[in-house]
């Protein structure tokens, strides 16, 4: 795999948590890109499938001559003949842009490349959300110059951005197509004086931890579910194995959710009061904040509090306080083995039976259910993945290259 190594590491946890629930496979680790770069490797060795991030024409061509099943993860347009898992970039684009509207921002642009398909597909997500939300967006495009970019023209880059970024008028929401491509912007920023996130939020996407907490500012960023890719990967491969052809799938995975940090953390909303009333609803929605507490604190009428609030995002006060608790009981369900008194009382619920009817009524299952389906789907038993290990008892043997 070539990619990041947290999102290598995540496809790989996900194989390894569709094998504890199947049978084991013998699992090779391609670390040095060898089926990449040496056509001739499949063939020397008696691979039974292949799972591929960095798919070529001849690792499909050898593949296919020897008859070895092969699942591609590359986020480029499909081989025939040949399944494809990716990342769901129309809806990544949705996510990005009703972030950046819900934030306040209404002159919303998308900064990505005219030569990759994943990159066109985002942009047409994020146009096609902002279109549906009432507004219109552009786009500034260039050549992508993929890993092999030398620093001067990353800066040349960055200067036209730079140029393009003093025409917006602010403030201006702005997705980059991919994390890389959001430090650039960032960069940019900093080259035509603008502020971030007071003049410019930008969201990236991949959600590459380290890249994005280096950025200056941290980079918020939408996080794709590289580990459910991982695990439908390795389903779709044991289908394959077991001779079952039928149909050649393009999954499409969904992505997870809108990591912020500070690159956009921030509410490019003109009325002053309704600023600071939603800032106290999402600094305080999960301690019990109620309606008439956000009407003193925010010194503001009901009335204006409500149509502020219908007006800017769409919603009624009492609305944004729950679903800001919803989403935090939801993370808490998942990621964490906490017992529902405690999510209620760090998600401001005096009463675990009332938390329980609100999350029914906004989601329509109980949190247990919700808690069940969700580790069912990404792996709660997933145990760390050391890069090269083979796993036992092999029915053959499986190269992630």
């Amino acid at each position: 795999m070539n990619a990041c190594y947290d999102e290598c590491e995540s496809i790989l946890r996900g194989i390894v948590h569709f094998q504890n629930d199947h049978e084991p496979w013998d699992v090779f680790v391609d670390d040095d890109a060898r089926a990449e770069s040496d056509p001739n490797w499949i063939a020397a060795n008696p691979w039974t499938g292949v799972i591929s991030r960095a798919t070529t024409p001849s690792l499909v061509k050898a593949c296919a001559q020897k008859g070895v099943p092969l699942v591609d993860m590359n986020d480029c347009e499909p081989f025939p003949g040949v399944p494809k898992i990716r990342p769901d970039n129309v809806a990544v684009g949705h996510m990005a842009a009703e972030d950046l509207h819900e934030r306040g921002y209404r002159n919303l642009y998308f900064c990505g490349y005219e030569n990759q398909t994943w990159s066109t597909e985002r942009r047409d997500g994020f146009f096609e959300a902002v279109q549906l939300l009432g507004g219109e967006a552009e786009a500034f495009l260039s050549l992508h110059g993929g890993p092999t970019m030398t620093p001067a023209e990353n800066a040349a880059v960055v200067v036209k951005i730079a140029e393009w970024l003093k025409t917006l008028p602010l403030p201006a929401g702005i997705m980059a197509a991919h994390d890389l491509r959001g430090r650039q912007v960032l960069a940019a920023a900093q080259r035509a004086g603008l502020r971030v996130p007071d003049d410019l939020a930008v969201i990236g996407v991949n959600n590459e931890e380290l890249r994005c907490e280096l950025s200056v500012p941290s980079l918020s960023s939408v996080a794709t579910d590289v580990f459910r890719a991982g695990y439908v990967a390795a389903e779709e491969l044991a289908r394959r194995m077991r001779g079952e052809r039928g149909t050649v799938r393009d999954v499409r995975i969904e992505p997870l959710k809108v990591v912020t940090r500070r690159s956009t953390n921030n509410l490019a909303i003109a009325d002053r009061s309704i600023c600071t009333a939603l800032t106290i609803v999402r600094e305080r929605a999960c301690t019990g904040l109620t309606v008439r507490e956000l009407m003193r604190q925010a010194s503001i009428s009901r009335g204006r509090l409500e149509r502020g609030f219908r007006h800017f995002i769409g919603r009624s006060p009492q609305a944004e306080i729950r679903r800001i608790q919803v989403d935090r009981i939801k993370q808490l369900l998942v990621e964490t083995d906490l017992p529902l008194k405690e999510i209620a009382a760090r998600t401001g619920f005096e009463h675990v039976e009332y938390l329980s009817v609100v999350f029914k009524r906004e989601l329509g299952e109980s949190p247990g259910r919700f808690r069940k389906n969700a580790r069912e789907t990404k792996g709660e038993r997933t145990r760390p993945f050391p890069t090269g290990t083979a796993l036992t008892e092999p029915p053959g043997a499986v190269t992630a290259a």
